[in-house]
C-alpha cells in the first residue's frame, strides 16, 4: 500500500551561475558594507555558494570579509528586531 504522502527522490538541479567577483574581476572587500549585505540574510548568516553563485575561493574571502567587518563594527553580528 502505498501512501499519499511518500517522499519522491527528487533530486534537486541548481542552476550553474557565474561567480559575481569572477566577472567583475573584483575581490570582496570589508569596506563595501552594502555589497557584503547582499550576501548576508535578515537574520544575519552568511548566504552558501549554492545560493549565491559565488565560486569557492571567493566565497572563503567573501566569508573573512564579512566577518572582519562585523568585528569593526561595519556591519551588525545580529540583526536590530
Amino acid at each position: 500500500m502505498v501512501r499519499a504522502n511518500a517522499p519522491t527522490n527528487k533530486i534537486k538541479v541548481y542552476r550553474r551561475r557565474s561567480c559575481l567577483f569572477c566577472k567583475e574581476k573584483s575581490e570582496p572587500d570589508f569596506k563595501e558594507t552594502e555589497a557584503l549585505k547582499k550576501f548576508i540574510t535578515e537574520r544575519g548568516k552568511i548566504v552558501g555558494r549554492a545560493k549565491t553563485g559565488v565560486c569557492a575561493g571567493h566565497q572563503r574571502k567573501l566569508a573573512s570579509s564579512i566577518k572582519r567587518a562585523r568585528i569593526l563594527s561595519l556591519l551588525p553580528f545580529v540583526p536590530r528586531i
